[in-house]
């Protein structure tokens, strides 16, 4: 009989443990499987002026082509562009080389590296964690990186580039003692506990743009997901999205299926990737122009982040108010000459530039991305001013004398 209660109390002992594991699991895995569509997708509706026919969208098509054809003859644009109005794709087009060595053209399917761009992917991971309950935004760094040697530093100033910690991209030049080897995110933080370089400036004192910030936000989030950032973005924001060709930076980019361009200098010599490339947070996604369509039109959704979430990277934060931009998380904001405001980031990194705008009022869009950074997107403001002119009623259909000038060529 004692045996049969000891048996008895062991069985239920090892049940009890199971049943405990098991619901452990089914909460994290059901907190996971919110983000996989279990979030409200309705997409927010936005007024399509009587104005905005589809004969008006055709012709607006027919001068954007102009005027990017334009570019490429002229100016030496090589790259993808994709442009909507009212949520709808109204001109994508590509041109150039995608590898000029070998010959290969590009297409809008095909990925480059997104730069800075990769910021606002980032910001968007810390607000998921920040609605999942896991993190604040005036948590200090150190309850994450408990050794990291620079106290009074919050999670919201690494958004908004208000740490003042100076730059990993400089200082690992000094420090890092292999550059045949690969650097890290945690290389970058065993550095700045080995040696703490100086900052720039004491924290929350004024804007300064930190890709630091920005990769020791995507420590953090490994940190509290206990998974790696790249897997982190890819089952939370990528599949969910069905951005079925972004991904981020690994040494093996070079293996991966799939059209990715080469980066280049000006003078159209191939880019090689280096030591730096392997930190994450700050740059190293790989995308294109239609996945980050894709993240366009999330974003008038709560399938990732509630309404109230995400309208917080959308709101200026810098403490010295600049007159013409302000700086939310990951996406800079700024007013424009129709009196709207928009939400731009653009990015340069290793042969690359991208350019990603985004007007809320009216659910458009202005997506570009290049591997040959010729100074060639110097006519961004050209478009921008195109796209919003300073009189709504004149809209987009009509054109500044640039434009129309080359829209008769």
């Amino acid at each position: 009989m004692a045996f049969l209660r000891t048996k008895s109390l062991f069985v239920s002992g090892i049940t009890a443990v199971f049943c405990g594991l098991l619901l452990l699991g089914c909460q994290k895995a059901g907190k996971r499987k919110s983000f996989w569509g279990g979030k409200d997708d309705t997409k927010e509706p936005v007024t399509v002026p009587a104005a905005f026919t589809a004969d008006s969208a055709r012709q607006l098509a027919l001068k954007l082509d102009s005027v990017f054809k334009y570019f490429h003859k002229r100016r030496g644009f090589n790259g993808t562009v994709l442009v909507t109005k009212y949520d709808q794709v109204i001109y994508k087009g590509a041109f150039g080389m995608a590898d000029f060595y070998k010959r290969d053209s590009l297409t809008v399917e095909t990925a480059f590296q997104l730069a800075s761009v990769s910021k606002q992917f980032t910001a968007m991971a810390i607000m998921m964690l920040k609605e999942d309950g896991e993190l604040t935004y005036e948590d200090s760094v150190q309850q994450y990186i408990p050794d990291f040697p620079y106290h009074g530093i919050t999670i919201r100033q690494l958004l908004t580039h208000q740490s003042g910690l100076s730059n990993y991209t400089y200082f690992s030049d000094k420090l890092w003692p292999d550059r045949q080897k690969n650097l890290t995110n945690q290389d970058v933080i065993n550095l700045m506990v080995a040696h703490q370089p100086k900052p720039y400036y004491r924290p929350n004192t004024r804007f300064d743009y930190s890709n630091t910030g920005y990769s020791l936000l995507a420590s953090i989030v490994e940190k509290v997901a206990e998974q790696p950032f790249a897997d982190f973005l890819r089952e939370r924001i990528f599949e969910p999205l069905e951005m079925t060709r972004t991904f981020t930076y690994s040494p093996d980019v070079a293996t991966l299926t799939g059209k990715i361009a080469t980066g280049h200098t000006r003078f159209r010599q191939k880019r090689t990737s280096d030591y730096l490339d392997t930190v994450l947070g700050d740059k190293g996604i790989y995308s294109t122009v239609e996945d980050l369509y894709k993240w366009d039109q999330a974003l008038y959704t709560q399938k990732l982040v509630s309404k109230e979430t995400l309208q917080e990277a959308f709101t200026g934060y810098r403490p010295e108010k600049k007159k013409d931009e302000d700086y939310g998380f990951g996406w800079r904001i700024r007013p424009i000459e129709n009196g709207d405001t928009i939400v731009y980031h653009g990015g340069l990194w290793h042969g690359f530039s991208s350019y990603m705008l985004r007007h809320p009022k009216e659910h458009s869009t202005l997506i570009v991305l290049s591997n040959l950074p010729n100074g060639s997107f110097s006519y961004l403001q050209e478009i921008r001013k195109f796209l919003y002119p300073a009189h709504p009623d004149s809209a987009a259909h009509t054109t500044g004398p640039g434009i129309a000038a080359r829209t008769k060529r």
